[in-house]
């Protein structure tokens, strides 16, 4: 089974929307994906109600979610992570204690050739931040998910 982490900050915006958005794409017997974020703002708590409504406007159900933090105990048991900005990959990659973990880590938007690399946090947006940031990571999700279904691992 490949195992897929998506991590953003407070992992109420991006990472839950990337989790939903790439669990609707794959096999569920064959992929396990979950989310994290690198501060501990919000653990325990759902996402953000408006992640739940866009991810619900395209028929993906993402308010069982909950919040937790990145752990280095994330480098054992997922063989992907995707992080959605350049900050929260520099503070994962500054927990990895070895090459091996480090080359887990990627930029989710590097999966795509889009012209940036960074998923905008929407948090001090409003709704129309949450489409467009939702359309986003579909795009990169899509990439990860057509790879992983045609070889079983990206």
């Amino acid at each position: 089974m490949t195992k897929v982490l998506m991590v953003c900050l407070g992992n109420i915006c991006r990472s839950p929307l990337a989790e939903g958005i790439l669990q609707s794409m794959v096999d569920p017997d064959e992929v396990f994906v979950d989310s994290a974020g690198t501060a501990a703002y919000h653990v325990g708590n759902p996402p953000d109600i408006r992640s739940i409504d866009v991810a619900k406007k395209y028929g993906i159900e993402i308010g069982q979610q909950r919040c937790r933090v990145f752990t280095t105990a994330d480098f054992e048991t997922f063989d992907h992570i995707y992080a959605m900005d350049k900050n929260n990959y520099t503070n994962i990659l500054a927990k990895a204690k070895n090459d091996s973990q480090k080359q887990k880590v990627k930029l989710l938007l590097r999966e795509v050739n889009l012209g940036y690399l960074e998923v905008q946090d929407p948090y001090h947006g409003g709704t129309l931040n949450f489409e467009s940031v939702f359309k986003t990571i579909s795009v990169a999700c899509r990439a990860i998910a057509d790879k992983i279904n045609s070889n079983g691992r990206n």
